[in-house]
């Protein structure tokens, strides 16, 4: 049912044809996007973007399906980090209403998997608002992320599952993102993006909290089919768990990404995650504390 989901915009496309009106368009925006074929109004990555529906007041509905690498997939504003090395695929889908000439609404849900299949699958969802006028825009949303599976396998078998922010022991986070962009001109921007959000832990963890709070921060710039960005996190037990002085400890780290689409439907990625950090992976008597080694890597990705 989950991969059917997923797969969904796919299968509607056959049948949108019929659903859209030839009134006249009175929001630009909700035109340029009803106007063009379903591969034009993709992102970045295999993406699929299908309008729905078109009224004549302008207001508009829009289907958008993507896969893409974990790497590439990581927003500018991506409140957990995963572990590049795992080769995660990131499947997703949003379903985009425009409300307004420049307000959009969007709700969407999302899917980390592993090539190895040996892990639970995050499933993420969100729901949140953008504003833009063209050259700049300024989002808000709210979103969840749970690993499936993991009343079980992961208090058995506590490697199986690939690290999250550095914990073995992830269940689930809540997070409120906020994000903007200015468009230099039609082919490069600046992206800023902010989260702040509590990461909940397994019972009997190895860290010995139940949940930790965690910011990033982040700066992204992309000019054709080159973009980078630099992500700052942070994160520290919740305020008020006893323990002396382990509720103060604090973990810091910063990424450096860039990725390269290929005109060919790939994606090169270079970079480092923790390629700065502070607070030492080391045992500690409340247990071992979020791995922060330094990972570079390199990863190319090939829609098919």
């Amino acid at each position: 049912m989950r991969r059917l989901f997923f797969s969904l915009p796919l299968l509607l496309m056959p049948f949108v044809a019929a659903g859209q009106t030839a009134a006249n368009d009175s929001y630009s925006a909700a035109g340029r996007l009803l106007s063009q074929a379903p591969d034009q109004t993709s992102q970045a990555g295999a993406s699929n973007g299908v309008p729905l529906w078109r009224g004549a007041d302008g207001r508009w509905l829009a289907l958008q399906s993507s896969s893409q690498s974990l790497t590439s997939a990581q927003r500018a504003d991506a409140p957990l980090q995963f572990r590049a090395l795992d080769s995660a695929t990131v499947q997703s889908s949003d379903i985009k209403y425009g409300i307004a000439p420049n307000v959009q609404a969007h709700l969407g849900v999302s899917e980390h998997s592993w090539a190895n299949n040996q892990a639970p699958r995050i499933v993420g969802s969100e729901v949140g608002a953008t504003y833009s006028d063209g050259r700049y825009s300024v989002g808000l949303s709210l979103g969840t992320d749970n690993v499936q599976g993991a009343a079980t396998l992961p208090r058995l078998l506590p490697g199986a599952m690939p690290g999250v922010n550095g914990l073995s022991g992830f269940d689930s986070s809540t997070q409120v993102n906020a994000r903007g962009r200015v468009a230099l001109d039609s082919k490069s921007g600046i992206d800023l993006g902010a989260s702040v959000g509590r990461v909940r832990l397994l019972p009997g963890n190895l860290l010995g909290v139940n949940s930790l709070d965690q910011k990033a921060v982040s700066f992204g710039v992309d000019r054709g089919p080159l973009s980078g960005s630099i992500v700052g996190r942070t994160m520290a037990p919740e305020a008020g768990i006893p323990g002396a002085g382990y509720a103060d400890r604090r973990w810091n780290s910063i990424d450096l990404g860039v990725t390269w689409r290929l005109p060919w439907q790939g994606e090169l990625s270079i970079g480092a995650q923790n390629l700065w950090s502070s607070g030492n992976g080391v045992n500690t008597p409340a247990g071992p504390e979020p791995d922060q080694s330094r990972t570079p890597y390199v990863q190319y990705h090939q829609d098919l």
